[in-house]
């Protein structure tokens, strides 16, 4: 168990080698110059944002680290570094749980960012722990987005509702629904439009599935789960914050890590908006997409 365990973090530390270099070659590069310790102060903030941790949060960390006179040397720093962005990561570090059933995960996500791709993988995950999973293919606007969940659909051996490219997406939750319900589903996972091609705004069409959903299942859905692309950094907090304001996110999956430089996004998230962060997504594989562990995450980080 201890070697799985090991390369499991050496694969996340492989994913996020651009970030650490960028902020840890960075801090012990200034060190040897013999900083001043507003020069040390400005060149951490600098570095943090480089790495989109974002402006406020980055300033958080540093008037900390100001007040508290932290970090003497560029071993104590990454030491301070490690704490504090632990402290903020911690409370979103909580696992999805299935507490219903069916248990619906509405996923969601702008075009792009993997969410049909995540969508299967946690198909694939949850069958191979005996769930019987459904799947609903409520991207009716963008093209191939009905195919490339059949496919999935298929490598995990489960079910998929669907109907035509341009129908409905509020009908197809409604039948998925109902037919969860019929076959005694474990689980259902409703892939949602990224944007639409017609007039209907896209945070309108998203409330009304989810109206649907939960008219037809009290509760429903147990999980809005926001799919964002890491390496998109700042886009990423704001796409947040426009889809957390429409539905409210109940958790968050960041994919694409794997080769970033901009990994600290999560920090910037986490802190800003306190959304569970349910996984991270460091590859192509399906076990790329892990459970969130904050303490794991600044080891390989920092």
């Amino acid at each position: 168990m201890k070697t799985v365990m090991k390369s499991l973090l050496e694969r996340l530390k492989s994913s996020l080698a651009k970030t650490h270099n960028n902020i840890v070659n960075k801090i012990e590069e200034f060190f040897s110059s013999g900083p001043s310790r507003e020069e040390l102060a400005e060149m951490l903030e600098q570095t943090l944002i480089t790495a989109d941790v974002g402006v406020r949060t980055s300033g958080l960390i540093v008037d900390d680290m100001r007040k508290g006179l932290k970090g003497s040397d560029a071993e104590g720093l990454k030491i301070y570094l490690r704490e504090v962005i632990f402290n903020i990561l911690k409370d979103c570090q909580k696992p999805l749980e299935i507490t219903a059933k069916p248990f619906v995960i509405m996923a969601l996500g702008v075009n792009g960012v993997g969410k049909t791709t995540t969508i299967g993988k946690l198909a694939t995950r949850f069958t191979s722990e005996g769930k019987k999973v459904l799947l609903a293919a409520g991207d009716t606007f963008r093209a191939a987005a009905i195919e490339q969940l059949e496919i999935w659909a298929k490598r995990a051996g489960c079910d998929i509702i669907k109907q035509e490219q341009g129908g409905d997406p509020a009908a197809v939750a409604f039948d998925a629904v109902r037919a969860g319900l019929a076959r005694k589903a474990d689980i259902v996972i409703l892939d949602t439009a990224g944007r639409l091609h017609t007039k209907v705004n896209l945070m309108e069409e998203l409330k009304k599935v989810k109206r649907i959903v939960s008219r037809e299942i009290p509760g429903g859905p147990h999980e809005a789960l926001l799919v964002l692309d890491a390496s998109t950094g700042q886009n990423a907090l704001a796409q947040a914050q426009i889809f957390n304001e429409a539905v409210g996110l109940t958790g968050i999956a960041l994919t694409k890590l794997d080769g970033t430089a901009k990994g600290g996004i999560i920090v910037a998230i986490a802190n800003e908006l306190k959304i569970p962060i349910r996984f991270i997504g460091v590859g192509e594989g399906v076990e790329d997409l892990r459970d969130f562990d904050a303490k794991e995450f600044v080891e390989a980080m920092i």
